[in-house]
């Protein structure tokens, strides 16, 4: 079972990628990120007619998560995180695959720092850790998928240096997301490479893919019962040099 982590960077504009990739790459389960349309345009007739169904929660021009699922219908479970009612991003949503439970996530930018974009950052990855706390305590397969906007490491990124004053490698942002993870999840990434290196995004500003000029943000992590099952995991990142692609690269665990 390969289940992938996609921020497509506006699925309209990316659409005839993210069909080419569902086609050559048949994953069973893909977790988009960064829609950047409404529930209403959302492209489900092409997702069905590439052999998928899906959920999703929309957002006209910003934010936009969905998971499909190779065959299928998703069941939705939770759109949305708890503790902020005035909160109206559209960046979670879970929804139940043949068992698993998966979550599509796509975790606030925080830039520029210090200010309300940065706090909203960090408030945002407190109510993240709560839910995920209670979806371990149900004792499942479950796997939590998306763009982190977080930087775990220094070897997750070509330049530390260039890096620094990034909301993405801030150590608040990096206390958050080790502190999720020590619940008791495994990031399927890091496991399967520990040395680092390993890149899933590209800006395209100064020539950043054409000198591999990336780190990694994209992650999947993984409850005790679904690490279990892990036998791989990688980015597939040819898909980033493809023409009009997004910036981010497909990046997936393969579980039994």
């Amino acid at each position: 079972m390969k289940i992938v982590s996609y921020n497509v960077n506006g699925i309209k504009a990316r659409l005839p990628r993210l069909i080419e990739y569902l086609a050559e790459q048949q994953p069973q389960i893909v977790c988009l990120q960064e829609l950047k349309t409404t529930d209403e345009t959302f492209p489900i007739t092409e997702i069905r007619d590439a052999g998928y169904g899906a959920v999703w929660h929309g957002q006209k021009g910003f934010n936009g998560v969905a998971v499909l699922a190779k065959g299928v219908e998703p069941v939705e479970r939770q759109r949305g995180l708890a503790g902020e009612s005035e909160d109206d991003h559209s960046r979670y949503l879970e929804a139940d695959v043949d068992g698993l439970i998966v979550a599509s996530i796509y975790l606030p930018n925080g830039n520029p720092l210090p200010g309300p974009k940065f706090d909203y950052k960090l408030r945002w990855i407190e109510r993240l850790t709560t839910r995920a706390r209670d979806l371990l305590g149900e004792e499942r397969a479950v796997v939590l998928a998306g763009d982190y906007n977080v930087i775990p490491n220094d070897d997750d990124t070509f330049s530390v240096r260039v890096m620094a004053s990034d909301a993405l490698m801030q150590p608040e942002s990096r206390s958050g997301f080790r502190a999720l993870v020590a619940q008791g999840w495994t990031d399927a990434l890091r496991t399967r490479h520990p040395k680092g290196g390993v890149w899933t995004f590209w800006d395209y500003q100064a020539g950043a893919w054409q000198r591999d000029a990336g780190f990694r943000i994209d992650h999947l992590l993984l409850s005790p019962i679904a690490a279990d099952r892990l036998v791989d995991a990688g980015v597939d990142k040819e898909y980033r040099g493809r023409e009009k692609a997004s910036d981010h690269a497909p990046t997936w665990a393969r579980l039994r």
